[in-house]
């Protein structure tokens, strides 16, 4: 784990921070979670429609690139993207329950898989989300340069 993990997850005294009192820590790594996840569905909207980014700032293409193949990675080796562990660890750090699993796999896996997202699915999305973007990509690049050379 990192020096910047360890810090985030340690003792108040361990990592320099203000004292906070016992009873206030619990409600403070609930909110931590809560954020964790927040940035998780951020990242996983930004792997699926970020590559929109780019007809409004053609840079944002080396932010959104390394995202996708990000996201893509994790789902295809099978890793476990480390912002889970993370809300695991505040969830459970605050009284909460942490879960087995993914993010992803943990809040939208019911919805769309009741009896349990097979290891199948989570390679599909890998590829889907490569094969989505490389369509947007694609899809911007043709309506940019091709369909105005046209007109």
């Amino acid at each position: 784990m990192s020096t910047f993990w360890q810090a985030v997850l340690a003792s108040e005294d361990e990592a320099g921070l203000p004292e906070v009192k016992h009873s206030e820590r619990p409600m403070i790594h609930r909110l931590a979670a809560e954020l964790v996840l927040l940035i998780h569905f951020v990242f996983v909207l930004l792997a699926v429609l970020g590559a929109l980014g780019i007809l409004i700032a053609p840079g944002w293409v080396w932010v959104h690139l390394p995202i996708v193949i990000w996201s893509a990675v994790v789902n295809l080796a099978g890793w476990t993207c480390p912002l889970t562990p993370l809300e695991n660890r505040l969830r459970a750090t605050s009284g909460g329950v942490a879960y087995a699993g993914g993010c992803v796999q943990h809040y939208l896996g019911p919805l769309v898989y009741p009896m349990g997202m097979p290891r199948r699915m989570e390679r599909i999305a890998g590829v889907s989300i490569l094969l989505w973007n490389g369509l947007l990509y694609g899809g911007m690049f043709w309506w940019r340069h091709l369909g105005t050379a046209g007109a």
